[in-house]
């Protein structure tokens, strides 16, 4: 199911001159037809971090480019969405034990140099999740519209200030990751993560990271169906949010 290379020692690490934690890291990059993109990734991270790219389903060449640049790989069988690319990734994270699960996106938007300033920010406050902030002043409309909206909703709902609900590039602890019950399937689980975490009283953090647009990349966001799901899961928030937050969802 997985290829499987020897990945670095990641006890003691460091990119870009960071030194970090004395933490077992994993770094995990859902992937669907990436071959334009994923390349300069994988290799940007390889030689510090281990890195776990879950292929799902893609028709090119993006599983045996990230396992040739020295990526483990785990395959689905057919394209199964953003969502269950990362539950299958984190699975993996907790079956083989990883303290910390750093998530970046496939396409070139996260800057994989910017790694260790999530591990830092950890080392100062613990927090159990650290999302990346993008500038929305700097994304292209109608992206900027949609990202303020929907922080912007999503912070009424769960009456904590969010500030970027959609952002991929996120460390997750494994307490965190083993504790919570997540149910979306798409782009939304990232948006249920924060509402799980918020409503059972996991630390949430921030950082600041560069916005990146221009790449070339297709977006697959479907604006009406996503936008509805969106919608569900400020309703979910609603609802856990004045249930004083569960474990599980009902």
């Amino acid at each position: 199911m997985w290829h499987v290379k020897q990945a670095p020692d990641t006890s003691v690490s460091a990119i870009g001159g960071f030194p970090l934690a004395n933490l077992k890291v994993l770094t995990l990059i859902p992937a669907w037809n990436e071959v334009d993109f994923i390349a300069p990734i994988v290799s940007a991270i390889v030689p510090h971090y281990a890195l776990l790219v879950v292929d799902d389903g893609s028709t090119d060449a993006t599983p045996q480019v990230a396992a040739e640049l020295g990526a483990v790989v785990v395959s689905h069988k057919q394209n199964m969405g953003k969502g269950i690319a990362l539950l299958s990734g984190f699975q993996w994270a907790i079956d083989n034990g990883y303290d910390i699960v750093i998530t970046l996106d496939a396409d070139g938007q996260h800057d994989p140099q910017e790694i260790p300033r999530f591990i830092e920010r950890y080392e100062l406050c613990s927090a159990d999740l650290i999302i990346g902030r993008r500038d929305f002043r700097r994304m292209p409309f109608p992206n900027n519209f949609a990202n303020r909206i929907g922080s912007f909703l999503l912070s009424l709902a769960l009456r904590q200030r969010i500030y970027d609900n959609q952002s991929g590039y996120r460390l997750h602890t494994r307490r965190l990751l083993q504790s919570l019950d997540l149910q979306a399937t798409g782009f939304d689980l990232e948006v249920e993560m924060v509402i799980m975490a918020v409503c059972n009283a996991f630390q949430l953090d921030w950082i600041d990271i560069r916005t990146i647009y221009g790449t070339g990349k297709k977006s697959y966001f479907h604006p009406w169906h996503d936008s509805l799901r969106f919608l569900k899961m400020v309703g979910l928030a609603y609802r856990m949010r004045r249930k004083g937050g569960v474990m599980k969802r009902t």
